[in-house]
């Protein structure tokens, strides 16, 4: 008899961690870290829920931390197996975990610097070097849609999500064995695609199974009706008349070419002046030339621009920083400009540095253009408190604040119930997944309504067979 158990991605849209027990095979799906509220966070630092030495394999949807960040501790802790994921899968991680490694032990010198932690001292959770050596865990799946062995008698297959470079579904088939069963399919959605979006391909259909796990970040919203290009465009106009700085913070993977693109191409259709844009992230710049590279996830628009030479993640005033120094500089500078940064829901990096002096500036504007989980930062200046901590000080927000929905790289739960039409029939169990309460109330209530499919919504620690 095989289980399915939830340690992370159920209540809450970070931490994504689905265990699959079959037999000799323990594979574990998504190996992510917990972002937000402190009763969140501290999950990543006490011992792992599950037996590691038991671990078969892990199998990742994609790049983004809230789906990989605690691999490093994972291989720290002892797991010594392989990590499979799609080629732009791994080319991200070679840049995002040892950036997130490099940014854990920055910020915990800062804090003991500045006496700002009651821990003494204060310790990253893993580091660069730990980072480093999980990497050379990565077995990469070549080709979507091809079936692959992860584990014994335990079988994997990818498609494209379009929600980030790289990102996939996955479609885990365990293998029947005497009378262990009928072969089970297990679809993990990840993180999907909105339909339409600049720079990547539309999500694939899904395929036939019987057990669905499906995201609901946004099981209970719809995007705004109005093109976020315009909004954007809106912002910016708004910006000129203050002349103060627009500081965006961006998910350095992802949103943050993203904004890039359609930055561009307003400028190219003179809708907006040419102005100062300075992406702040080195591991932004090392996103962006991926990006830029993995033609084979381009969608039609971006190749065609690419054909004739031209550069769609280049503006015409661009700088991208690289070192802390460069970093600094940018504080000398004046007037409007716009600044990207990460960490995209301020949980950490230099926007928080930015923010500090753009907060309370009542000429400036701070844009959030991406999902803000309950705790962060972010969440607590779009939900207008009056201050915040940053860096363990407390500041003001004063500055003012604007939001585009549009800018998502989940698509809303309309758009998951477009995707989900394409189902060839209905699976036994639908897990509802990756969303806040209300969120994943929300798409359950859409699926039922829209299908009648048998939902539920996991707990943390919940276990279920898979019969």
């Amino acid at each position: 008899m095989a289980t399915l158990s939830f340690w992370g991605g159920v209540g809450t849209v970070t931490g994504s961690k689905y265990l699959i027990e079959h037999g000799r095979s323990h594979v574990l799906v998504d190996c992510g870290m917990f972002q937000g509220q402190r009763e969140l966070r501290d999950r990543n630092w006490t011992d792992p829920p599950f037996d590691i030495k038991k671990l078969t394999s892990v199998l990742l949807t994609h790049a983004h931390i809230d789906h990989t960040g605690y691999l490093p501790r994972l291989i720290k802790l002892g797991y010594a197996g392989s990590v499979y994921c799609s080629p732009g899968t791994a080319e991200l991680l070679r840049i995002l975990l040892p950036d997130a490694g490099r940014l854990q032990e920055e910020e915990a010198d800062y804090r003991n610097r500045h006496d700002l932690s009651v821990h003494k001292p204060a310790l990253p959770l893993y580091t660069e070097k730990d980072a480093l050596a999980a990497i050379k865990h990565i077995e990469i799946i070549k080709h979507e849609e091809e079936r692959f062995k992860i584990a014994p008698r335990v079988y994997a297959t990818l498609y494209n999500a379009g929600h980030i470079l790289g990102s996939r579904f996955a479609l885990v088939e365990l293998e029947e064995a005497g009378d262990d069963g009928a072969g089970r399919r297990i679809l993990f959605s990840g993180d999907l695609g909105q339909v339409d979006k600049p720079v990547l391909k539309d999500p694939t259909y899904p395929v036939a199974c019987d057990y669905l796990l499906v995201e609901s970040t946004y099981g209970n919203r719809l995007h705004a009706a109005v093109d976020p290009k315009v909004e954007l465009a809106r912002v910016i106009h708004e910006c000129m008349k203050r002349k103060g700085p627009l500081l965006i913070p961006a998910f350095a993977v992802g949103r943050t070419q993203e904004l890039i693109y359609i930055l561009r191409e307003l400028e190219d259709e003179k809708k907006i002046p040419i102005l100062p844009i300075r992406v702040d992230s080195p591991m932004a710049a090392s996103a962006t030339q991926s990006y830029a590279q993995r033609r084979e996830e381009h969608d039609i628009a971006f190749q065609q621009l690419t054909e004739t030479n031209k550069r769609p993640l280049r503006t015409h005033n661009m700088q991208i920083t690289g070192s802390k120094e460069h970093s600094k500089s940018l504080n000398q500078e004046s007037g409007l400009r716009i600044i990207i940064s990460a960490s995209g829901m301020m949980t950490g990096g230099r926007v928080l540095h930015h923010a500090m002096r753009v907060l309370p500036d009542p000429e400036a504007t701070i844009l959030f253009c991406g999902f803000q989980a309950a705790g962060t930062t972010g969440r607590r200046i779009k939900d207008g408190e009056p201050e915040v901590k940053i860096i363990g000080k407390w500041t003001p927000v004063k500055c003012h604040v604007e939001y585009i929905e549009g800018f998502s790289a989940h698509a809303d739960w309309q758009g998951v119930i477009y995707w989900l039409k394409e189902m060839p029939g209905a699976p036994r169990r639908t897990f509802i997944t990756h969303g806040e309460g209300d969120a994943a109330i929300g798409m359950a209530k859409h699926i039922e309504e829209a299908f009648g499919w048998t939902t539920e919504i996991p707990e943390y620690a919940e276990k279920f067979e898979i019969a």
